[in-house]
């Protein structure tokens, strides 16, 4: 670690060395600096989505039912299933794009007792521009600090760590 860059993990890990010098903070490291960044990254993203009048749940709505391919349509479950929300998060959500016109619910032909989820028009060129403005925020983050062959050495790095904890769950 370079003398002159210090974060705010290496002051807390400082902090546990003094206090407790028999501790590995390793993994405190790692874990530490994923979580602020992604609230820290989470929190840019949220801001350039809002211009577009969406939160980054809402967002993550439109985004799910627009990587189902067309017709842009999963059953509630699916989403809920597909974003990690309870029914009743997805509910709210649900209703609030669809009083905006991004999406539109409708009867399962399949399942009289099912329903399915639809992007609409309005809805598929709001999250085009919005993939686009979030992954320009991300990526402008990225690259500030890693070059291509870092970012994609970090990414593998980070998908076998992902891999081996859901694998434990």
């Amino acid at each position: 670690m370079s003398a002159q860059r210090r974060d705010a993990v290496d002051a807390i890990v400082a902090q546990w060395a003094v206090e407790r010098p028999d501790l590995d903070t390793t993994a405190m490291e790692v874990f530490g600096r994923v979580q602020r960044l992604a609230r820290a990254i989470g929190d840019r993203v949220e801001r350039a989505y809002a211009p577009l009048g969406v939160s980054r749940g809402e967002f993550d709505v439109l985004a799910a039912l627009r990587r189902a391919g067309s017709p842009y349509t999963l059953s509630p479950r699916e989403l809920s299933a597909t974003l990690m929300l309870t029914t009743g998060g997805m509910t709210g959500r649900l209703d609030k794009l669809e009083r905006a016109g991004l999406l539109r619910r409708s009867p399962d032909p399949h399942d009289r007792r099912g329903l399915q989820v639809t992007l609409t028009g309005q809805g598929l060129d709001l999250v085009e521009e919005a993939v686009g403005t979030g992954l320009a925020v991300q990526t402008e983050a990225l690259s500030a600090a890693l070059d291509a062959e870092q970012a994609g050495h970090l990414a593998g790095l980070l998908r076998e760590l992902l891999l081996t904890t859901d694998a434990h769950r």
